[in-house]
Parts: structure tokens; sequence; C-alpha cells
């Protein structure tokens, strides 16, 4: 640890938000600048503690204690390589990770964390902006061949550590910009695009091979990866959305936040999204059903198109203001979040459930049918307690069940689990021989850190499997001269 006392003298601080009226008109991202000199002190608060909890409270196991310490000693090329070392996209997790590490560090049991996450933002940052972040092609290659299926944050860590490794890497994106998740499920005032960008060129820049509108097992025949790489990752996501089968749900302007949120982001970029399927708040009354981060983010997006009022609802009741004890440290807290677009105003409200919606003669959805409910398991209505809100908007938000199974998936006959999610061993590979599963789709909805961390290590699988393959035809080769 840096300094002995530290933690002792100096509070938790994090940087200042923009003012709510000014942020609301732009796509910006929220938060001010933050000073060398309070980084630097954030960073001598991390103590000496033994056993660092961070370590596992963090997917990819960053080693916390070690950047922070060099931080605050000012060794901020130094401290971006042991960053490096366990998380290729930090800019990425110091923006949008709820950071766990944070909830699991010891300081927390009877004071306010680290502040983990600002660390990492601030040291890649400075990094990026000291130039010390470039490509890094292998001395060699290979000559094998790997095709990632995917581009977020899973196929994109794991094409970067497969190309380090000297093989040759190509990534199949079915959209037009490569990104997935970070590029168009992700609001731009929480991740700014250029911040991908510049990753996205380093790794060109290394030699991965990037292909866009390039829908495997639609446009592209998953022949064409069978028949050509050594090897295959998937790590397309998990994009069935949970849909919300009751009266009414069939009225237009009834939308999918995934239907709505990545036409905000293609605006950002400078396209024109076709009227004839435009979804837009500005001027309307808007309810989002669900109330975990895509709740969130379809209401950040809602308050900067305008719209007349903004209802959020959640099904589980309201969480406590503090660390329940059911989940004691270093748990992952159990605990009310507020999120910057809550404080950008709308209404949320909890222990409530959709009963139906109505609609005018031209079939637009008018009214939200709701019933308060008792606590799960059963969610029992509270007889009495029906109400209605009028709507011209409805997002729903309430979670996906997995990777979309028609398609590729269908055609390489591979095996789900009993989630729906793609089957995969300890090594993270399927049921078919050379094929591999990592991120969303094999584990299930989960977060951006622990998409990396899957990327990560089917990498690895991916690596040692390529390697025994080689040393298996060598020998056979051997066999028969």
């Amino acid at each position: 640890m840096g300094k002995d006392t530290g933690f002792l003298e100096i509070q938790r601080e994090q940087p200042t938000r923009r003012r709510v009226e000014d942020r609301v008109q732009d796509w910006f991202e929220i938060y001010e600048p933050f000073p060398e000199e309070k980084q630097r002190e954030q960073g001598a608060r991390c103590m000496d503690c033994g056993v660092p909890f961070c370590h596992t409270g963090c997917p990819v196991n960053n080693l916390i204690p070690d950047w922070n310490d060099l931080a605050y000693n000012g060794r901020w090329e130094a401290a971006i390589r042991r960053l490096h070392a366990t998380n290729n996209f930090p800019e990425f997790t110091g923006r949008i990770c709820p950071a766990p590490c944070e909830a699991a560090c010891v300081l927390g049991i009877d004071q306010p964390a680290v502040s983990i996450k600002l660390m990492e933002r601030s040291i890649v940052e400075r990094a990026w902006d000291e130039g010390w972040i470039h490509p890094e092609p292998p001395e060699q290659n290979t000559g094998k061949r790997v095709a990632i299926v995917g581009s977020g944050p899973a196929g994109l860590a794991a094409a970067q550590q497969l190309r380090r490794a000297g093989h040759s890497v190509t990534v199949y994106e079915k959209s037009d910009r490569i990104g997935g998740l970070l590029r168009y499920g992700i609001p731009n005032f929480k991740l700014e695009k250029h911040v991908l960008d510049r990753r996205i060129e380093q790794m060109r820049a290394e030699g991965v091979t990037l292909i866009t509108n390039a829908h495997v097992g639609v446009n592209i025949p998953v022949e064409t990866l069978t028949e050509h790489y050594d090897a295959i990752l998937l790590a397309g996501g998990s994009e069935q959305p949970r849909n919300l089968n009751i009266p009414g749900r069939e009225l237009k302007g009834v939308h999918f936040a995934m239907e709505f949120l990545p036409q905000q982001n293609r605006r950002c970029e400078g396209d024109l999204v076709d009227s004839s399927i435009a979804i837009h708040a500005e001027g309307k009354r808007v309810a989002i059903i669900g109330g975990g981060d895509t709740g969130a983010d379809c209401l950040g997006t809602t308050h900067r198109q305008h719209p007349i009022s903004v209802h959020q609802f959640e099904i589980m009741p309201k969480p406590p203001e503090q660390r329940a004890a059911s989940t004691p440290w270093p748990l992952w807290p159990l605990q009310l979040r507020t999120e910057g677009a809550h404080e950008e105003g709308g209404i949320r409200d909890w222990s409530v459930n959709s009963v139906r919606f109505t609609g005018d003669k031209n079939g637009n959805v008018r009214q939200l049918h709701l019933v308060r409910v008792g606590p799960p398991p059963s969610f029992e209505p509270i007889p009495g307690s029906e109400f209605t809100l009028d709507v011209d908007l409805v997002l729903l938000a309430m979670g996906f069940l997995g990777p979309v199974r028609s398609g590729m998936i269908e055609q390489l006959g591979i095996a789900l689990d009993s989630r729906g999610n793609v089957a995969a061993n300890a090594n993270y590979m399927t049921s078919v021989e050379g094929i591999f599963a990592a991120g969303d789709m094999r584990r299930g909805q989960s977060l951006v850190v622990w998409a990396i961390a899957e990327g990560r290590k089917a990498a690895a699988a991916i690596d040692s499997y390529l390697a025994t393959e080689s040393e298996s035809l060598l020998q056979r080769h051997r066999a028969l001269v």
C-alpha cells in the first residue's frame, strides 16, 4: 500500500455528475473531469488488507491493490501494464461495470469502499493520453485460423488474446458496425463510441480481421466457418428478450428495449432511422417495464428525447437503502441503486405487475393496466390495488432468455443447457468438436466484465486446443513416415 494511513485520512470521493438540466440536452458522458491529485488520493485509500477480496469479487481477477499503489505513487505506466494483465478493455468496465469488486472491498466492511472503478478508468485514460497503449501484434504466426461469431466484449476480448498468441483471427458481426452490445445496446451517455472505436483500431492494427454485415447462418453459411477454420468461438450474446404475454401486447407502441435503444445509438452515429419503424419518446407518455440496467438505459435515453412523462415499473419489492442482511459482505449486495438516469426524472414504482394493454381504434396503445402484488415468489395480486396509466409508448426491459436458437445454433447442431444457453464444458467447448462458446451465449444474460472474463478464458482454451491439435497432427505424420 502506498500510504499507510490513507484509508483513515482520505474520504471516498467520486467525479461530479454534470447538471441534469444540461446533460439531458446531449448524448455525452455525464461525469465531470476528476483531477489527477484526487485520483492518486483515492488510490491511497487501498489498504494492505492481507487477503484482497476485491480480486475474487472481480470476474477478471484484476490486481487491484497493485495498480492502486502504483497510481498513488505516480507510476501510471506500470499501473496500466498491471491493469492490462487481466483486462483487455478497462476503459469499458471503468465506465459501465457495476463494480462487484467494490462490493467485496475489505475496507467496505465498515467504511465506504475504495473507488476501484474510478481508478481503473483513470489509469487507462491516462495511458491513452500518454500514448502508452499501442498495437501489440504477435512476433510470429502459428498458421492456425480461428473464427469468432459476435463482436461484443466476449468476442473482442477473445479475438485480441488469440491474435496476440499468433493465430489468424476473423470476427464475424451481423450488424453494420463492430461492437455488439457495446455499440448498439449501451447508450452514448454511458459509453461514448469513440472509446470503442480506438480499441477496435488497435485490434485491426494487430491483425484481427473484422467483417460486418456478416450474419452467420443467414447470409454467411455455417459451412464457411466449419470448413475453413481450425476452431470457432460463438460469442453472439443473449439476444432473446423476455416477452410480456398479456392482452394487448400486439398494439402499436409496445416495443422491446432492444428495438428502442439501438435506434438512438444509430442516430448518434449520424444514421437516419426509417420513419416507418422509428421509435421515439418525444411528446409521449412513456412506461418502462423492468427495473434493471436495461430499464435504466431506456430511462436515460427517454429523458433525452423529451417525453411528457416517464414511469418505470418493477415487479420485485423495493430494495433496502443499505445492504440487506441476506447479502452480507463480500457478496454482491441487495440494495437500492440510483443511476444517473434516475436522477434525471421519472417515477419509479415497485411491486407492480402489468395486467393488460388497451388501445384506440387505430391499434395504438393508450393505457397500461396494472396491479400491486405481494412478495415473491408468488407475486399474488393485492385485491383493490388495480390502477391504470395513460401511455403512448411502452418499453419492455425484462431481461433476456438466452441466445436466438434458430439459424446458426440449429444449423451447427449444438446442444443447449437446461436454461436454453449454449452448453459448454469446463474448457468452453460445445457438444461439437472444435466449436467453443463464451459470454452471454454460454452463461446467460450477465455483465460486460463477465463477458470479457469469459472471452479471455475461452481464448486460452482455444489456444491450448490448437496446440494439442498441432501436436496430434505431427505425431500422426511421424507415425506415417
